[in-house]
């Protein structure tokens, strides 16, 4: 029981860090978004930013998308009643299901991005992977690192919420495959969640 309690309280700062990192950024509840999906009282939802508006309420003078570059914020809303361990393993699912692992935002700084988002399809082999190199490059601006998900525990009744980015074109019908919650104290992990992208 100390353990648990204790796991709660460390995790309270790293969360309350991590929002004041996201700025003037806050999106609604997960429980918000029609295509939210919720299992074992954890509730997650996925959303596309690929307009211009979009990315100015998050990335300020940059749009991600426009580089090649889908980002999907993702919402957690915690719960269970215990603290929420996250060592989150995260895909992109389109609607033919290929499945693309998500980039480290610390990469997508340096990428030399394209204009046109890549095409995912049948003809297109996957992972696709876009030329890197030492230099920063359009997309470098500090709301691509600082507003990434790196939260590694939810308190319980707590929701955090940050981006995950991919080399990839939006499609209806896409879909987020997230696996990696687990109860923090036990061990005991979580089935893994299909969560529908939904396009604002």
């Amino acid at each position: 029981m100390k353990r648990v309690a204790l796991i709660v309280l460390l995790s309270i700062p790293a969360a309350m860090a991590v929002d004041k990192d996201k700025g003037h950024f806050v999106p609604g509840a997960a429980s918000s978004y029609p295509a939210h999906v919720t299992q074992e009282g954890i509730t997650l939802a996925a959303v596309p930013y690929i307009t211009e508006e979009q990315a100015k309420s998050a990335f300020a003078k940059v749009n991600p998308y426009e580089r090649g570059i889908l980002p999907v914020l993702v919402i957690i809303e915690n719960g269970t009643g215990k603290a929420l361990r996250l060592a989150l393993e995260v895909q992109f699912v389109d609607p033919d299901n290929h499945h693309l692992d998500a980039i480290p935002p610390e990469d997508v700084i340096t990428y030399q991005a394209i204009k046109k988002p890549p095409t995912i399809g049948p003809t297109t082999p996957l992972p696709i992977r876009l030329p890197k190199s030492k230099k920063k490059g359009p997309l470098n601006t500090p709301e691509i690192v600082n507003r990434a998900l790196s939260v590694k525990l939810v308190p319980p009744g707590e929701s955090v919420y940050g981006f995950f980015y991919f080399e990839a074109q939006y499609r209806p019908g896409s879909k987020l495959y997230m696996n990696g919650l687990s109860d923090a104290s036990s061990g005991k992990e979580y089935f893994y969640f299909d969560v529908p992208l939904e396009k604002k």
